[in-house]
């Protein structure tokens, strides 16, 4: 499945999700890719958007292969080849100390455009544009879980089988509308698949602020 871009993935991932339209959802997404498309499911399902905040840690000399996440709470995941991808835990307490600082960044960019939603109680539905490792996700529901929501929801376009297995346990669900056997990154499923700036991600919050209030 090829998706013309996230706009056109987060609509079909609506539909997968309609079952909780008009039940107050908290969509939550991953930044900054998944914000625009927590956006439009929100919208579409009639509930709440706000951001999740994780980051991946990735591989010394090769900062697109994530060896773990880390999420705003401190908490590591690590994957089990973090040690075969030359990370040793020297390295890996300066990755996670520059990805903190990332997250903290990002929270107060964010922060003022739109407050954090308790998600305590809620329907919580935590989007991403696709998986490839699956580790900022398993942060992402780690971290919601400790919050305890109602029900903890993951929804993602595509993700591999073995993404998809690692996940299980983790979220009360899993929404994922194509799990290809061939799969090498999340962009390849996309006909347009362009950076999302901290600048659209402000905006949306934003824009979500002013919707919710209306």
């Amino acid at each position: 499945m090829i998706f013309a871009d996230r706009i056109t993935a987060a609509g079909k991932l609506a539909e997968a999700l309609s079952e909780y339209q008009d039940k107050n959802p908290l969509i939550l997404a991953i930044p900054r890719g998944a914000v625009p498309m927590a956006k439009v499911i929100a919208e579409q399902l009639n509930g709440e958007m706000d951001v999740v905040l994780v980051r991946k840690l990735r591989a010394p000399g090769n900062p697109e292969f994530a060896i773990g996440s880390v999420d705003e709470s401190g908490w590591v995941y690590l994957t089990e080849y973090a040690e075969q991808a030359g990370a040793d835990q020297d390295y890996i307490n300066r990755e996670v100390s520059v990805q903190l600082e990332t997250i903290r960044q990002r929270r107060a960019q964010y922060t003022p455009m739109h407050p954090p939603v308790d998600p305590a109680g809620r329907i919580v539905i935590v989007i991403d544009d696709g998986l490839a490792t699956g580790s900022t996700m398993i942060a992402a529901l780690h971290a919601l879980r400790n919050k305890k929501p109602a029900e903890l929801i993951c929804a993602i376009p595509v993700a591999p089988p073995e993404t998809l297995r690692k996940l299980e346990g983790k979220a009360d669900h899993i929404v994922c509308l194509s799990s290809p056997i061939n799969f090498y990154a999340v962009g390849q499923f996309y006909g347009d698949f362009p950076q999302v700036t901290d600048e659209e991600v402000i905006a949306c919050l934003a824009d979500a602020t002013r919707r919710e209030k209306e």
